[in-house]
């Protein structure tokens, strides 16, 4: 007996121990990227000054310049991708959440799956096509439909699963109580499920935020020229660090990793305040 539970107890600290394990090794990764590019942006930060936010970049060979219009096109590019794509993302998660078991409900479900492993590139040549062959320019809108294209699924998964997970017992009170099918939605569940959708939200915005693929075909990229209209092509930080790592100056290397490491920063900027903020619903 003794010796039965003496094995229990090894095998469950072997098992904790092998969860440990496997836990550092998953987060170990992502700590080791945020430092490489903390290690070798923070100098580059304060070489360059303010004027390395607010300029523009500098010749080849140069000094450091700045990455201004990358820094408000990343902006304009986000903000214009959230405006097209969350209100169709969040619609879309409703109904397949509301309607599950219909045709239109599984279809829905089934494509947002496969929009979300969908390849970003070919989201760019399907904007290419339809937007800036067309008007025969790049140009933020396209930028921006083809990062809202990719934001939708991960925004509408989330919200999807959010009013999913919610107890029964909220819906059938409230249509005990007299409300109607959109009431029940929009003023009970929306509001119970605000954490689970809110954090879609974040991931999508993160998400294209960091994208390059489809911005290669769309937006064209202005490194020197600050926003010029929603028909001109407009800069961003990830398009601005992958036009520079494939040049063999030194300085644009530098103007790399110090652009690598504001975009972390703005990630951390917006997704971190916002998610702690959120209380948890207690159902």
């Amino acid at each position: 007996m003794v010796d039965s539970l003496k094995v229990r107890l090894f095998k469950e600290k072997l098992f904790l121990i092998g969860i440990a394990v496997l836990t550092i090794s998953t987060v170990l990764p992502l700590f080791h990227i945020m430092f490489s590019i903390a290690a070798n942006g923070i100098p580059v930060l304060l070489k360059g000054g303010w004027d390395f936010i607010t300029g523009t970049l500098a010749p080849p060979g140069g000094g450091l310049g700045g990455i201004g219009p990358a820094i408000v096109g990343t902006f304009i590019l986000t903000v214009l991708a959230s405006l097209m794509g969350l209100p169709v993302a969040v619609l879309t998660g409703i109904y397949a959440a509301e309607y599950p078991n219909s045709l239109i409900g599984r279809a829905t479900k089934t494509l947002l799956m496969v929009m979300m492993e969908f390849p970003t590139i070919l989201v760019g040549l399907f904007v290419m096509d339809i937007v800036v062959l067309p008007m025969g320019s790049y140009s933020a809108i396209a930028g921006a439909l083809s990062l809202a294209i990719v934001m939708m699924p991960y925004v509408a998964v989330y919200t999807d699963e959010a009013l999913r997970n919610i107890p029964p017992k909220y819906r059938e009170g409230a249509f005990a109580l007299g409300l109607t099918r959109f009431k029940v939605v929009f003023r009970v569940l929306i509001g119970l499920a605000r954490k689970g959708i809110m954090t879609g939200i974040l991931i999508g915005i993160a998400k294209v935020a960091g994208e390059t693929a489809p911005l290669l075909f769309t937006a064209g990229g202005a490194t020197r020229v600050y926003f010029a209209g929603l028909n001109r092509p407009v800069g961003a930080i990830p398009l601005l660090i992958y036009q520079l790592v494939q040049q063999p100056y030194t300085n644009y290397h530098e103007i790399a990793w110090g652009a690598s490491l504001l975009l972390m920063l703005i990630f951390l900027a917006i997704f971190l305040p916002i998610r702690l903020s959120l209380k948890e619903v207690k159902l």
